[in-house]
């Protein structure tokens, strides 16, 4: 389909960053049906990495995994989806958005029916692995072919909406792993969390080879083989250690690997300056628009808030005030639920504020998460879930206001030749902050704490956690002044 059949400019034309796009009032049938279709393939892709969690028990205890499988489980599928979405992005640019995202859904959606039928967890792994490959050439042509289609007040429609679905899929994934799980269908047990996709990806590819247009970049580039391996190799050696380390109590290797891992990357880099007029994998010219360089810095921080604090709240609230794991369910889904009305009111404002919603996003989860530390200060044990609302709901809601806007503005400078790599590496910058942050637990928390289970101790440590969140969140803010100032701006 033509992107003119979708009311929206050329995919293959660059609009020069001094005329901001034209205004659409109306998003035209065919766009609003590709919309729907590159959102629901986004959301089968995020929900993937929750919805194994609260089904981990079950697969242990049919499978007879040990520990170190079922954190491979979804370790193994986090590790690929990160290492594969910088070349996954710049596929997408050479080859064609479309077919490469549709090529990911056939991957994604046949390991996802070999999950289901597996039988002993080594398979399992494999095909979580194979999951994760799927999805690192899935996710950067959402956010790539939601740049090149979408303009004006449509484009901030559609980055809301993409904001909306990550908040709902943080809602759905435990919840649906939960209950299917316990429904128990036709005997599954675990496996119709897995089975689920099949259908899904086959709606995806018909939908979505009928209504998502077509775009690549400008140029005719082939792959960077070197520069590919060379990333991959880099964030291995970086996100490996970061992923073990806490549970290996950080042994001389892991340090030893993030010093090889720094040094790859920085070989990646100089062959990278040396690839820039012979087709790159990363255009580095990207890092000369202010917005998309502080854009790319502020994710890397959103994925560090997001690897410190959600594994530690988990742990306080069972630990620190003794609720059952339903109870710190329910707490989830008021946060989950909070995001959800902050990204709405993202997608429902179409823009208009420009870099001053998720400017105010963040400064209302800064003051939330202060005074959520102060609660948890003054009741101590007898904070209760109710008592707790209020903070929870408005942590979500700030942090709600963020993801969307951030997206949108941070790509709205980046050519559309590069959409894909430019998609590829803020997508990575999320998954390296979740790895940095959780290996910051070891040092803010855990060190604390000492593993022991002692209701005091984990209180206490999750309140330097909050303090270390709140400072997270004023750096973010600081940095989304590298933002465009005004609504559907281009330019720096």
């Amino acid at each position: 389909m033509s992107s003119s059949a979708l009311g929206n400019e050329p995919q293959h034309t660059t609009q020069h960053p001094d005329h901001p796009a034209p205004h659409h009032p109306k998003m035209a049938l065919p766009a609003r049906i590709a919309l729907v279709v590159l959102l629901v393939a986004e959301l089968m892709d995020i929900l993937d990495q929750s919805i194994v969690l609260t089904a981990l028990p079950a697969i242990q205890k049919s499978t007879g995994a040990g520990p170190a499988a079922v954190q491979w489980l979804t370790a193994a599928y986090s590790l690929m989806v990160a290492v594969g979405l910088i070349t996954g992005g710049r596929l997408g640019d050479i080859y064609g958005r479309r077919r490469i995202l549709l090529m990911g859904t056939v991957v994604f959606t046949m390991a996802s029916l070999l999950c289901g039928l597996a039988i002993g967890t080594g398979l399992l792994i494999a095909a979580r692995v194979l999951q994760g490959a799927g999805v690192a050439l899935m996710i950067p042509q959402v956010l790539a072919t939601l740049h090149v289609t979408f303009v004006g007040e449509n484009r901030s429609k559609a980055f809301g909406l993409y904001g909306a679905v990550l908040s709902l899929a943080n809602v759905l994934g435990p919840v649906l792993g939960g209950l299917l799980t316990e429904a128990d269908l036709f005997g599954l047990s675990w496996r119709p969390i897995f089975l689920i996709n099949v259908p899904v990806g086959l709606a995806v590819l018909l939908f979505g080879n009928k209504f998502i247009p077509e775009s690549t970049g400008q140029r005719t580039d082939r792959l960077d083989l070197t520069g590919m391996l060379l990333s991959a190799l880099a964030l291995v050696l970086i996100l490996f250690p970061l992923t073990e380390g806490h549970t290996r109590h950080w042994p001389l290797w892991c340090f030893a690997m993030l010093a090889t891992g720094l040094l790859a990357f920085g070989v990646f880099l100089r062959h990278q300056r040396r690839k820039q007029r012979n087709a790159p994998l990363v255009a580095l010219s990207l890092f000369r628009c202010r917005q998309f360089s502080g854009g790319l810095s502020t994710q890397l921080m959103l994925g560090l808030l997001c690897g410190l604090f959600f594994m530690t709240w988990t742990l306080y609230l069972q630990r620190g005030l003794g609720m059952t794991a339903f109870h710190a369910a329910l707490a989830f889904v008021l946060l989950s639920l909070g995001e959800l009305a902050g990204a709405t009111i993202a997608a429902k404002t179409s823009g208009r504020f420009a870099r001053r919603l998720p400017r105010t996003g963040t400064l209302v989860a800064l003051v939330s998460m202060a005074s959520y530390a102060l609660q948890i200060e003054m009741f101590q044990a007898k904070l209760t879930l109710v008592a707790m609302t209020a903070p929870v709901v408005l942590i979500g809601f700030g942090l709600g206001m963020v993801g969307g806007p951030l997206a949108d503005m941070s790509l709205a400078g980046v050519p559309h030749e590069d959409a894909g790599s430019a998609s590829g590496l803020f997508n990575t910058a999320m998954h390296l902050g979740i790895a940095l942050g959780t290996a910051l637990t070891a040092l803010v928390f855990f060190a604390a704490t000492d593993g022991s289970s002692d209701a005091g101790l984990n209180r206490d440590a999750f309140i330097s956690v909050l303090w270390w969140v709140g400072g997270i969140l004023a750096l973010m803010w600081a940095l989304m002044f590298c933002l465009p100032k005004q609504a559907n701006s281009r330019a720096d």
